[in-house]
């Protein structure tokens, strides 16, 4: 007895045997692809990628990374900045007497970094307002014959600090050279006017009515900064407008000189680094 099968249903079986051989036969087991790591290298050859974006081309240049072997690489901590590399208009003196020993540090684009140690706490205070509102970076280290008065140390610390001023201050290129400033504190009241000249010259005008303000004697105000005028080369007005307290007078004073001296030091954009003067050159002599 034969049977006889539809050609339609034996061209699907045939079909699905021959998908079934096909699908056996394209079965080929996975193999992870081995990848050898390479040693951690601590200088990596650069490598470019380039795709094509509107007809033009453009290239990224980035590091190669590093394989990761499983141990962490070793990072070299970044090299600390040398002394010398240290921003900013600095001036440095260190001046030895007999009666003194004296070291002086100014930044003149500092932060207003104050670290001053005198052995006189009324002139380390002064010293402190100098460096707040001037924005200038002071640091002063004094040993000195206080046992006999502070004058010695008042004057030579005065003395370094305009020394420093001159070292920082260099050819005084593009300046703005002119400083002017007033400064109140509670009922008194000081006018500060300067001038990076190059010619040292004082005039003070202040009017303190007691003849010391805890042991620091008021005299010595003068005479700081008449020794800071003559070492820095600098012009320096100061007039008491108003005051009746002498810490307040003598403190406002040191406000509006620093006021002043940071304006004076600052530079002008419009003069494009040239010294401000007609003559060309600004100096002591």
């Amino acid at each position: 007895m034969e049977l006889s099968v539809p050609s339609r249903l034996l061209n699907s079986s045939a079909a699905a045997a021959a998908g079934a051989a096909i699908k056996s036969t394209s079965r080929i087991p996975f193999r992870p692809l081995l990848i050898p790591l390479l040693p951690y290298q601590r200088s990596l050859s650069p490598f470019t990628l380039k795709h094509m974006n509107n007809n033009s081309q453009s290239i990224l240049s980035c590091p190669s990374l590093p394989q990761n072997n499983g141990s962490p690489p070793s990072i070299s901590p970044s090299p600390s900045p040398s002394p010398s590399s240290e921003a900013g208009r600095i001036g440095e003196v260190k001046r030895v007497t007999k009666e003194t020993n004296v070291w002086v540090k100014i930044n003149l684009d500092g932060t207003g970094v104050a670290n001053s140690s005198t052995s006189i706490p009324f002139l380390d205070h002064m010293l402190d307002q100098l460096a707040s509102h001037g924005l200038f970076d002071v640091h002063v280290k004094a040993t000195g014959d206080i046992h006999i008065d502070d004058h010695h140390t008042n004057e030579d610390v005065a003395l370094a600090l305009g020394t420093a001023l001159l070292q920082a201050l260099g050819d005084r290129k593009g300046i703005n050279r002119f400083g002017d400033f007033s400064a109140p504190l509670d009922e008194a009241l000081i006018h500060v006017s300067l001038d990076l000249s190059g010619r040292p010259h004082l005039s003070y005008d202040l009017n303190i009515p007691t003849a010391t303000v805890g042991t620091y004697d008021t005299q010595l105000v003068e005479h700081f900064f008449q020794s800071l005028v003559n070492t820095s080369g600098m012009t320096l007005h100061i007039r008491q407008l108003a005051g009746k307290n002498s810490h307040h007078i003598i403190e406002a004073t040191f406000k509006a000189f620093a006021r002043a001296l940071r304006m004076a030091t600052e530079y002008d954009p419009r003069r494009l680094g040239t010294i401000p003067s007609s003559k060309g050159v600004l100096s002591r002599s």
